[in-house]
């Protein structure tokens, strides 16, 4: 049993399956919806439920910067979706309720870039190398 709630090897190779599945859907243009016209969508990641019937998606859509009305274009959209991928996971026992998040990471990742770069650190980096911290 997993006790510190991270997932399983199953949930990860599960949720590698639906992400790569879901890709493929959204790269083809399936989904009819105008909020979803020319729009360029990454499925970064999908975390499923431990039984497996709930796919969290997380999407970024490049150069958009209010990812509202896309989550909430795939959310309506759900249930065509969940339509659409059975096919391509025709091995899973129950087919999972999709439910779609903004993919805050990049954000993070910038934040993250633009800190490691600011003159204090910087500072304390050039100390901590020549020996003085």
């Amino acid at each position: 049993m997993n006790k510190t709630n991270e997932p399983s090897q199953r949930q990860l190779r599960v949720g590698e399956n639906v992400r790569h599945a879901l890709t493929q859907l959204i790269q083809r243009g399936d989904i009819q919806d105008p909020a979803l016209d020319g729009v360029v969508i990454s499925v970064s990641e999908v975390q499923m439920s431990p039984d497996l019937k709930i796919a969290t998606a997380f999407v970024t859509a490049f150069g958009q910067s209010d990812m509202q009305p896309i989550v909430k274009a795939l959310a309506t959209n759900a249930k065509f979706i969940r339509g659409r991928v059975t096919p391509a996971l025709r091995e899973m026992k129950y087919m999972p309720s999709f439910r779609f998040r903004q993919d805050t990471s990049f954000d993070n990742f910038s934040k993250i870039d633009k800190l490691l770069k600011s003159p204090q650190v910087a500072r304390d980096l050039d100390q901590d190398e020549d020996g003085d911290a």
